[in-house]
C-alpha cells in the first residue's frame, strides 16, 4: 500500500509550485495512522507540522528528496505542536530571512517557526478569493482581522475602504506590512488595534458597511469564546450594516456545527438571510465535514 504522504508529495511536486498550499492534511482524519501530520508549502519552504512526537525524520527527508524532482525545496521546517510553545526546528537548509507567500496574485508575509501560526490560514483561500471578487465599491469591516489577509483581498478587489479590528497590535502591524507588500493604498485602511468589544463606538463611526467579515478564534483567553460571545457580535450588525450588506461568519470548531451559527443569526440578526456556505480550500477535506471549517454568507436586510 502506498504511503499517503509519499503519494501527496509526488503528486504536488511533479510540477513547479509557486503558490502556497497545504500538501497533506492528516488532521482531516482520512488517512489512518497519519492524523498527526500536516505538510504546507510556502515556496521555497516546506513546513511539517507534527502533533505527536512519533515521526521518523530521516524517512521524511528521504520521501521529500525523492518527490522534489524540480529541486524546489530549499529548506524544511519541523514544527512540534505537541510541545509547549510549538517550537520549530530547521531539518534541512536555512530558512529565508523573509518568506513571502503567493496566492491568487496576492503576496502575504509568513513568519515560519516563530510562533504557532504562520500568519496565513491556507484553508481560507476560497474566502479570500470571494472577498476579492465581491468588494468593488464597498465599505468593508474585517473583525478579528489577524494579519489582514481579507483586507488585502478586499482592496485588491476595489473596496473603497476597509476597517480592520484586532486586539493584537503585533498582528495589525504585520497586516500593515501585507498591504505594503501588495502596493495597496493604506489611506483606504482604518486599523483599530483593540478588542472588538471595546471598539464598537469607533467601528460605528467608520461605517455603515456593505460587507462584514467575522472571523474569530474559537476561544481566545479572556477576549472571545464562540459559545458565549458570538451572538453579541452578530447582534451589532443591525447598527453597522447597510441594507443588502453581505455578512460572512466563520467558525472553526470541531464541537460547534453550522446550525450553531444559523441559530445565532436567527436569534440576534433575524433579518439576515442565509445565502450559502463557502467551502474551505479543497486540500482541507475532512472525514467529518461538520467538524471542519464553516464559512457562511448572509444577506442583511433592514
Amino acid at each position: 500500500m502506498t504511503n499517503p504522504i509519499e503519494a501527496a508529495l509526488r503528486f504536488f511536486f511533479q510540477t513547479k509550485q509557486v503558490e502556497c498550499c497545504r500538501v497533506f492534511h492528516g488532521r482531516g482524519q482520512r488517512f489512518p495512522g497519519y492524523e498527526h501530520i500536516c505538510l504546507d508549502w510556502y515556496a521555497p519552504v516546506l513546513l511539517i507540522t507534527a502533533y505527536r512526537p512519533d515521526i521518523d525524520i530521516e524517512a521524511f527527508l528521504t520521501l521529500i528528496g525523492k518527490a522534489d524532482i524540480h529541486s524546489q525545496i530549499t529548506s524544511i521546517l519541523l514544527q512540534k505542536r505537541y510541545e509547549e510553545g510549538s517550537p520549530a526546528e530547521t531539518i534541512k537548509g536555512t530558512l529565508p530571512e523573509k518568506t513571502l507567500a503567493l496566492e491568487d496574485g496576492l503576496v502575504f508575509e509568513v513568519r515560519l517557526g516563530k510562533q504557532q501560526n504562520s500568519g496565513l490560514f491556507l484553508d481560507m483561500r476560497p474566502l479570500r478569493s470571494w472577498v476579492k471578487a465581491n468588494s468593488e465599491g464597498r465599505n468593508v469591516l474585517n473583525l478579528f482581522a489577524y494579519t489582514c489577509s481579507f483586507s488585502v483581498a478586499a482592496l485588491e478587489g476595489g473596496a473603497l475602504s476597509v476597517t480592520n479590528v484586532d486586539m493584537s497590535k503585533t498582528s495589525m502591524r504585520w497586516g500593515a506590512d501585507n498591504h505594503v507588500h501588495n502596493r495597496l493604498d493604506i489611506r483606504s485602511v482604518n486599523q483599530i488595534p483593540y478588542n472588538v468589544f471595546t471598539s464598537w463606538g469607533r467601528i460605528k463611526q467608520l461605517g455603515r458597511y456593505d460587507l462584514v467579515i467575522i472571523d474569530p478564534p474559537t476561544r481566545q483567553h479572556r477576549s472571545f469564546d464562540a459559545e458565549k460571545n458570538y451572538g453579541s457580535v452578530i447582534k451589532k450588525m443591525a447598527k453597522l450594516c447597510n441594507d443588502k450588506a453581505d455578512i460572512i461568519a466563520t467558525l472553526n470548531s470541531p464541537f460547534l456545527d453550522k446550525q450553531f451559527l444559523l441559530d445565532k443569526f436567527s436569534k440576534n440578526a433575524p433579518t439576515a438571510e442565509f445565502i450559502e456556505s463557502i467551502p474551505a480550500a479543497e486540500e482541507f477535506v475532512d472525514k467529518y465535514p461538520g467538524k471542519a471549517l464553516k464559512i457562511l454568507r448572509f444577506k442583511y436586510k433592514k
